[in-house]
């Protein structure tokens, strides 16, 4: 049985400004990848939610304009602490949280893709060609949890 009710889709930046904003909430106080945001990048929340509700708004809309590297502040983080499979893997089981909170339909499911891929190359990109999607806590670039996390919705 559901026991919330997700909104519409999402339909443009406004609603994006919310799943943002409860998505970075949740990944600041992550024990695994909050200190990437809080103690590696030392990142300030309001400014890092313009920039990426930019990208995100380009990714699904194409209505914003996002000229900015979004491979070098993640090369920056993993060379002040490696980025690992399961660290990737814990963004984009948050990120597919709260999408699915707060919202269903096929911009929706296009973010959670588009946050799959996004994550899968950066992840590529920085281990190298023959990284693997295995953390070193097991199998699965999405960690079981975020499976049992879809089947709770």
């Amino acid at each position: 049985m559901n026991h919330f009710a997700a909104a519409d889709d999402i339909s443009g930046r406004a609603d994006l400004d919310v799943v943002l904003r409860r998505f970075y909430t949740a990944a600041f106080a992550d024990p695994r990848i909050g200190p990437f945001f809080t103690e590696i990048a030392g990142t300030d929340l309001e400014v890092h939610l313009l920039r990426i509700t930019d990208f995100w708004e380009r990714a699904l809309f194409r209505t914003a304009e996002y000229g900015r590297d979004a491979f070098a502040p993640h090369a920056a983080l993993h060379s002040a602490r490696a980025l690992t499979a399961a660290d990737f893997g814990r963004w984009v089981q948050l990120w597919r949280a709260t999408v699915d909170g707060l919202h269903r339909g096929p911009n929706a499911e296009r973010a959670k893709a588009q946050g799959e891929r996004i994550a899968l190359a950066l992840h590529k990109r920085l281990a190298g060609p023959g990284a693997s999607m295995e953390g070193e806590d097991g199998p699965g670039f999405v960690p079981l949890a975020a499976l049992e996390l879809r089947s709770l919705a």
